[in-house]
């Protein structure tokens, strides 16, 4: 009798709702535009119950200082606990030190290893039961970094790191994951997550570009609006939602270096026009809580910027949550910024500024500290309660008081099949096809293959950082039952060699590898990146490392079609090999499920749809982004080089076709303030189905500060049958017409200053969609 292959039963519910969610996905209709999206995202939490208000203020009045300071005190795991990994345990001398004495207010992280979720139960349990003996039992809050899903609790479904996510141009998408991140985070009765990043990348030498959502403020608001919703719902106090948080307030992604917490020079025209955007957004979707700046703004550091963190945050932008600082952020003001002689110092200038919770976290200086300040009236109390008032109020509006071990009661199953479908979608979405020479893909599964490269068999290439450790290269700890690249391609093709190649920088195999592909069809080199996260990923040259270079050049010496695979977490100078390659296939981090989808792409089971969310360069110094001036534009002969990068902001290749038809701009004529509509057509002009991003740019043809070249101001994602159809609308409304400008008109001797603010001009300006472009006149 023939003995048939078993699989697991998940892996069979699993498999279900992939298929499932490939076929749905195949006929997914055209998603509302950007702008309709992102309105309905944008609106406050549901009001502070009446009992639960009254709760705070009552709270506020009995607590004593040392209470109130402790509430504002973020202590790690390690402050409460013993061991490391799978063997952290409470430590109750040190629970009871830290809850009851000190009365401390959060506690976060992990040591090293994602934990399981009925660790995650016991200690966060233990914390719970220790403050639940406290005088005034206030619970406390828990608080992870999930960046790309559930990353610190294990068995957690996993999607592309943002950047990716931004490659899918698909914001309900980032809604549909950012719940499940949130009701798998709560899952662990943690309640607090430290996400999005909402900084923009637009200096791709920073380690920490792959956390954002790309160059471009306008994706990067309706990207991060759609994450702060999914987080928090419309309920942060349901048992399936986190606490947001916006960081890294503000400027901390464009340090002059590229190196992470180091200084940025950001004129002020430059950081409402471009950084401050996707906060107000933020703000305006309801998060709840924002992290602060590590590094230094035009020499200030934003844990002492006043005028960042208490008038622009809480004045202008009106954000009325938790202001939390970074890790030993403000011990950091005296011994990396030299800001404050001493610690002391430091504390009063933090809290005055505008810091309601000290990421202390590895003691208990902050409170000692705070403490003596406010007896010295060096602090008033007036400030202490307002940063105790929203603590407590954000711990109300995450149902804490009322349970605050909701989220292990609320039967999310980590890890679904659904959630895995959900992220094998988004993996498949994320991936970016930019050229593909001589039709060499897809490939044939009757090809002799040859996979080589660093990233060719690698999970933590393919999730980077902060994947069940921080660093996220702890490669014996990831699931043994998602393919890698190799993997995923060996499961597919009939005939299929590996040769390592190289290591991430440096050889091992170049002459093996070289000869395995001279026998070969196609080659597929998998270059890229290994894991890194934070400072750990400074780097000082865009360019791939000379190990995976010479491999390349010697793979593709052999003079067979090579496919490059890209997996990274930031733009790697490809230059030198690029037009060598006949096809070359980007993955930002695409998460768990990355090695199925670019499987997927490679084969043609999945027609490829994902577009750029940042310029890729082509040299290391040659770092524009798509929004530059005109003056950049400029090619001549005495040394002006005109901007021309590897790969455009936006772009991305399908396995079909599409033309674009008939743009409209109504009226053709519009008075000034008049709302613009704008409409197009897009055809499905290839033989198989296809998503395709419809991108709207807006170009200002003169204004009073010189103007970016283009700026996106609306997509949405369709998919088309062959042959088929749509056309879209939009409308464009004055304030995406606006500029940010001083507010006094230029006098006859030049600008006379004055506080800046958005300036819209009447005056020509180009409407671009897909090729096409019509200028219209605003009068």
């Amino acid at each position: 009798m023939r003995t048939l292959f078993r699989f697991p039963l998940s892996v069979v519910r699993f498999l279900i709702a992939a298929l499932s969610a490939a076929a749905l996905s195949a006929q997914a209709p055209s998603t509302v535009d950007s702008q309709t999206f992102l309105q309905q995202q944008l609106g406050p939490p549901p009001a502070l119950k009446s009992a639960d208000a009254q709760r705070v203020r009552d709270l506020v009045a009995q607590m004593t200082l040392k209470e109130k300071v402790g509430q504002m005190t973020q202590l790690e795991i390690g402050m409460v606990a013993d061991g490391r990994d799978g063997d952290l345990r409470i430590n109750p001398a040190k629970l009871r030190k830290a809850i009851v004495d000190y009365g401390v207010g959060a506690v976060l992280n992990v040591k090293d290893l994602a934990l399981s979720p009925a660790k995650w139960h016991e200690l966060v349990g233990a914390i719970q039961d220790a403050a639940s003996q406290t005088r005034l039992k206030i619970p406390v809050i828990y608080g992870l970094d999930t960046i790309h899903g559930a990353n610190y609790v294990m068995g957690a479904t996993l999607f592309p790191q943002p950047l990716g996510m931004a490659a899918t141009w698909n914001p309900q998408l980032m809604l549909e994951t950012s719940r499940i991140a949130a009701a798998e985070t709560r899952a662990a009765d943690v309640a607090w997550n430290f996400s999005p990043v909402l900084d923009i990348g637009r200096q791709p030498l920073w380690p920490r570009l792959y956390e954002t959502f790309g160059e471009d403020p306008y994706l990067a608001t309706v990207m991060g609006a759609a994450t702060v919703r999914g987080y928090q719902g419309t309920d942060p106090s349901k048992p399936t939602a986190v606490a947001a948080t916006l960081k890294h307030y503000v400027g901390y992604s464009f340090p002059t270096s590229g190196h992470d917490r180091t200084p940025a020079l950001i004129p002020e025209i430059t950081m409402r026009e471009y950084f401050l955007p996707t906060f107000a957004a933020g703000v305006k979707a309801g998060a709840l809580s924002v992290m602060v700046n590590s590094g230094e703004v035009n020499g200030i550091p934003g844990h002492v910027n006043k005028y960042l963190l208490t008038d622009v945050l809480r004045g202008e932008l009106g954000f009325d949550g938790v202001i939390d600082s970074d890790w030993e952020d403000i011990r950091k003001l005296v011994n990396i910024h030299h800001a404050a002689a001493t610690e002391k110092e430091a504390t009063r200038l933090a809290v005055l500024a505008g810091i309601d919770m000290s990421m202390v976290p590895s003691d208990y200086s902050f409170s000692d500290l705070l403490v003596q300040l406010v007896n010295e009236r060096a602090v008033p109390t007036s400030r202490i309660d307002d940063a105790v008032t929203r603590i407590l109020t954000m711990k109300a509006r995450l149902g804490l008081f009322d349970d605050a071990r909701g989220g292990s009661k609320a039967g999310t199953q980590i890890g679904s099949a659904a959630s895995r479908a959900k992220a094998l979608e988004a993996a498949r979405e994320s991936i970016v096809l930019l050229k593909n020479a001589d039709g060499v893909l897809p490939l044939a599964r009757t090809a002799r293959l040859l996979v080589t490269g660093p990233t060719a068999d690698s999970q933590p290439s393919l999730n980077n950082g902060w994947t069940l450790t921080w660093q996220g290269d702890r490669d014996a700890a990831y699931p043994k039952d998602r393919p890698t690249v190799r993997g995923a391609i060996a499961a597919r093709a009939a005939n299929v060699t590996y040769v390592p190649g190289a290591a991430y920088d440096k050889e091992l195999d170049v002459a093996a590898a070289a000869a395995a592909a001279r026998q070969a069809d196609v080659v597929v080199l998998c270059l890229g990146e290994k894991a890194y996260a934070e400072t750990p990923g400074n780097i000082d040259d865009l360019a791939l490392p000379d190990a995976q270079l010479r491999l390349a050049r010697a793979i593709l010496a052999a003079g067979k079609p090579v496919v490059l695979v890209l997996v990274e977490g930031r733009p790697r100078i490809i230059q030198p090999i690029a037009d060598a390659a006949k096809a070359i296939v980007l993955g930002l981090n695409p998460g768990l499920e990355g090695g199925t989808a670019i499987a997927d792409v490679l084969f043609g089971d999945v027609n490829p749809g994902g577009k750029l969310p940042m310029t890729y360069p082509r040299a290391s110094n040659a770092l524009l982004t798509y929004d530059h001036k005109a003056f950049e534009e400029q090619d001549t002969s005495f040394g002006l080089t005109a901007f021309r990068p590897q790969f455009e902001f936006g772009f991305g290749l399908s396995y079909t076709t599409f033309a674009y038809s008939g743009l409209e701009v109504t009226p053709p004529s519009p008075q000034f303030g008049q709302p613009v509509g704008v409409s197009v057509t897009v055809k499905n002009t290839g033989g198989r189905a296809g998503t395709e991003v419809v991108q709207l740019f807006v170009a200002d043809r003169v204004a009073s500060v010189t103007p970016a070249v283009k700026r996106l101001k609306r997509f949405q994602k369709v998919t088309l049958a062959p042959g088929e159809s749509r056309t879209l609308e939009f409308r464009l409304t004055r304030s995406d017409l606006s500029f940010i400008g001083p507010s006094r008109a230029p006098s006859a001797g030049g600008y006379n200053g004055g506080p800046l603010k958005p300036i819209a001009e009447p005056g020509a300006f180009g409407i671009l969609v897909g090729g096409l472009q019509k200028d219209v006149t605003i009068r």
